[in-house]
């Protein structure tokens, strides 16, 4: 297994299905509830371990799926009142090691994300099958994103976290004996 990504790497070719939206608002919905899960019971000291070597920090982890929702979400905002905008890139490395993502209480961001996914699935179930057609254009990648896709993109990053974390509490058990 690749640690870098324990569910592996997203991908989804073909039409994306009114089905498979559901089943992606479904787990945009979950992530709050399974991410709070995931560090439930974790120390401090375990918060500040990387998740891998080289990795950032399990608190670096949580405030970071914060940062990146809240960008995916204003993203998918622009897209809805825009045509085809260029949206705003980050370096999310950088954002990760300022003093909110890299000190910072966890219950920060949990809260955050609680409220913020409330809103995303509100917003996402009312959107109609041309709403998700619509699209964004990132200039470092240089590839014009629909919302269908960058939906998918972002039900997969969260349970992509949350396996990082996961896999990190196995590891420790091990540890622990």
């Amino acid at each position: 297994m690749d640690v870098r990504f324990p569910i592996g790497r997203f991908s989804y070719e073909g039409e994306i299905t009114q089905l498979q939206r559901e089943a992606w608002i479904n787990e945009i919905e979950q992530l709050p509830r399974k991410l709070r899960e995931s560090i439930e019971g974790l120390e401090d000291t375990e918060l500040n371990t990387p998740y891998r070597d080289g990795g950032w920090t399990i608190r670096q982890v949580v405030h970071h799926i914060a940062d990146s929702h809240m960008n995916s979400f204003i993203r998918f905002k622009l897209a809805l009142t825009k045509e085809t905008p260029s949206i705003k890139p980050y370096f999310e490395d950088r954002w990760a090691n300022l003093q909110d993502s890299a000190a910072a209480e966890v219950d920060l961001s949990l809260s955050l994300i609680d409220t913020l996914h409330k809103r995303w699935v509100i917003l996402l179930k009312s959107l109609t099958n041309s709403d998700f057609k619509k699209q964004f254009y990132h200039p470092e990648s240089k590839e014009t994103v629909s919302l269908d896709y960058n939906l998918g993109i972002y039900a997969w990053h969260g349970n992509h976290h949350v396996a990082h974390i996961t896999a990190f509490r196995s590891k420790i058990k091990s540890w622990n004996g």
